[in-house]
């Protein structure tokens, strides 16, 4: 442990007596894994998720033929992740983020097209 490490936070007035808030601990603060895989599994619900609720809303709100008309716009949101990436201090959790979303997207196309095939292969 580094001597930054060991030192009681100090208060919001730099006073030198301890924070009455509870600081996050050594795991959630400096761990290496701890960026990495919460950022993969919200890469994982952020490709699930995101979409379906964007359409959801969008049902919701206007007609079909507007909805399936707006329904690229969801690309927009990829800017959330691009954003992670660029800022220094989210960077890994960013770039974790997005092979989350890479590996997601593969797996269900593989899936996809694996499924498409055999179906079409086995139906005659």
């Amino acid at each position: 442990m580094t001597t930054e490490q060991e030192t009681e936070p100090t208060g919001p007035t730099g006073s030198g007596a301890p924070s009455t808030e509870r600081q996050p601990d050594w795991w959630h603060r400096d761990h290496p894994t701890f960026a990495s895989l919460t950022g993969f599994f919200t890469g994982l619900a952020f490709v699930v998720l995101v979409p379906g609720l964007f359409i959801a809303l969008l049902h919701l709100l206007v007609d079909d033929d507007t909805a399936e008309q707006l329904f690229p716009f969801v690309l927009v949101t990829l800017a959330v992740p691009i954003g992670l990436v660029i800022a220094p201090r989210s960077r890994r959790f960013g770039i974790y983020m997005l092979i989350g979303m890479v590996a997601t997207a593969l797996v269900v196309g593989g899936v996809a097209a694996l499924v498409l095939w055999y179906m079409i292969s086995h139906e005659a």
